[in-house]
């Protein structure tokens, strides 16, 4: 899970700075709103490429409890860990 929140890391910063034009650092503790000045338009973009990259759903309900980098990062790696096939089931 850990290469996962990486992945996602560098893929905020991606988007960040292609996406939404964003030119300072953009590290796992700064905060979404307030040092990355994200209004609910980034917000929403940031959260598309996210989902399109990884293939995986975001809620607004997901949103509650994410305020930074990371949060969003464990939050889209959780989510992906969520929607790989369970190998060791049978059916």
């Amino acid at each position: 899970m850990a290469d996962i929140v990486m992945e996602a890391v560098a893929e905020i910063r991606r988007i960040a700075r292609e996406e939404l034009e964003f030119e300072g650092a953009v590290e796992p503790a700064h905060d979404l709103l307030r040092d990355l000045h994200l209004d609910s338009l980034g917000l929403t973009v940031l959260a598309v490429g996210l989902e399109n990259r990884f293939r995986v759903l975001l809620s607004e309900e997901d949103a509650q409890g994410v305020r930074t980098v990371e949060d969003l990062a464990r939050l889209v790696a959780a989510r992906v860990e969520a929607a790989k096939p369970d190998v060791g089931a049978h059916p």
